[in-house]
This record gives C-alpha cells, structure tokens and sequence, in this order.
C-alpha cells in the first residue's frame, strides 16, 4: 500500500502503528501500552506485528534453551 495515497483516517492508523510496533521492538513500551497507542486491543497488535517486520517471539539462542529446560 502507498502510505501516501490512502485516506487520513488509515494514514493516522499506519501512523500511529508503526509507531507503537518500533517502541515496542526496541522494549520502550509494554505490548499492552503499544497496543493502547495503535487503538487496537493487545492481542490483536502482537498478531499485526509481523506485517511490520517484528518478531512475536524473539529469543536468542540461550533465552530459547532456557525456555525449554524450564518447560
């Protein structure tokens, strides 16, 4: 999609979700809090993440050993 070309109201939306998604990437913001900003209930922002290039789950090679042993 042209961010450009779209409407305000769905510029406003984008807007305000890629905002929301890159401080929630780099740990600024709760997804909940990241959410509240989008408009958008908590679940539904983490399933939206990966249209914006975000991982749901990003776990480095120790923390996902560690998250199996534990489980």
């Amino acid at each position: 999609m042209d961010i450009m070309h779209c409407s305000p109201t769905e510029f406003r939306y984008q807007a305000k979700m890629a905002m929301a998604t890159k401080l929630y990437e780099m740990g600024k913001l709760s997804s909940g809090m990241a959410a509240q900003i989008a408009g958008l209930e908590r679940i539904e922002f983490l399933l939206q993440l990966s249209q914006y290039g975000v991982l749901l789950i990003d776990l480095d090679e120790e923390e996902l050993h560690t998250d199996f042993d534990n489980a």
